[in-house]
């Protein structure tokens, strides 16, 4: 077997898989999503190197504790960074290596902090979204009106858009579940026209002979002929062709996030806006601003793709009841 250029083992171990391809095997066969996937082949191979490149089945609780400490201590990561580095280890062991690990009892925790996410007033959405124009516009006027992520953005699919019933189907969103959102009224005509140029594209794509989408999990085999159908487009394809490795041809994939995050972030500095925001702050404005006009917090839950209510009511914090509250302050100096 080998990992980064070093042997271990004889002969016949080294014409086995790579361990870290066993590990993006595995992620595969679970089904987890290519961020997870790559989140858990990072810390293994830091892990790995971390013990000077041996080879996990030669290590254990000692070594794993003392990984997962320094990050906590020496390189002072969050809690959420450190149980994502112990979720990657813990799969490497009982999944790929089929081993059980003992009980990590002298591992040091880092505790969770609950933190408030940032929103944007109505005032400040639309004074970002009228520095923006053309295509990311219409990506941040989605996401915002929508409260999609910013991936199920870019990875949206016309056949997943409903202009009758008003409603948007996310595929695969976080933990692989789909879910329906509300399709904002007001989007329609410039998404239809939007939507009319995508066509020409793919069109135009297919006339020079590829005209081909990726697909998810192994569906171009199931149905041979859907990556080069309209539908299965995505909605904000990227400006360029690629290779699609699964099949060989030149395939159009997705734009990509970064493309919206610049655009975001040079309309928040045109509008003056201090706060730490990026397009995913539309996303909390969606559910902040609805909670505020009343909506129902379970349906704001099915909107969003909660797993858990209580993620959702994290809201509630942002958007306090205090209409009827006035500060003392307020009352001793009055309205200037």
């Amino acid at each position: 077997m080998n990992f980064g250029g070093k042997s271990w083992g004889n002969p016949t171990e080294q014409r086995q898989p790579r361990l870290l391809e066993q590990v993006r095997t595995a992620c595969r066969q679970k089904h987890f999503s290519p961020k997870t996937e790559k989140a858990y082949v990072y810390w293994i191979r830091q892990f790995i190197f971390f013990n000077d490149k041996r080879h996990p089945k030669e290590m254990g609780k000692k070594e794993i504790e003392a990984y997962l400490n320094h990050l906590a201590t020496k390189r002072r990561v969050s809690a959420s960074t450190q149980s994502g580095a112990l979720n990657a280890i813990v799969f490497l062991y009982r999944v790929v290596l089929n081993k059980d690990l003992p009980d990590l009892d002298n591992l040091r925790r880092i505790k969770h902090y609950k933190s408030i996410p940032v929103v944007m007033s109505k005032q400040e959405v639309e004074a970002t979204l009228s520095r923006m124009c053309g295509t990311t516009r219409l990506m941040a006027e989605l996401i915002y009106g929508t409260g999609m992520r910013i991936n199920e953005c870019m990875t949206l699919r016309i056949k997943d858009i409903d202009f009758d019933l008003r409603s948007i189907t996310v595929r695969a969103a976080k933990g692989n579940k789909d879910r329906a959102t509300v399709l904002p009224e007001a989007l329609i005509p410039d998404l239809r026209s939007h939507l009319t140029k995508v066509a020409q594209l793919h069109q135009s794509d297919i006339l020079r002979g590829n005209g081909y989408v990726t697909m998810p999990n192994a569906l171009y085999k199931k149905y041979p002929s859907a990556s080069k159908s309209l539908g299965w487009q995505y909605v904000f394809p990227s400006s360029l062709v690629r290779p699609w490795l699964d099949t060989g041809h030149m395939a159009r994939w997705h734009a990509s996030p970064s493309t919206l995050r610049r655009a975001f972030k040079r309309a928040v500095n045109q509008a003056k806006i201090y706060k730490h925001v990026g397009p995913h702050t539309f996303r909390h404005s969606f559910a902040s601003h609805l909670l505020a006009a009343g909506t129902d917090i379970r349906t704001i839950q099915t909107l969003l793709g909660h797993k858990n209510v209580e993620t959702t009511m994290i809201y509630t914090h942002i958007t306090p009841d205090h209409k009827n509250v006035s500060s003392p302050l307020d009352q001793i100096k009055g309205p200037r």
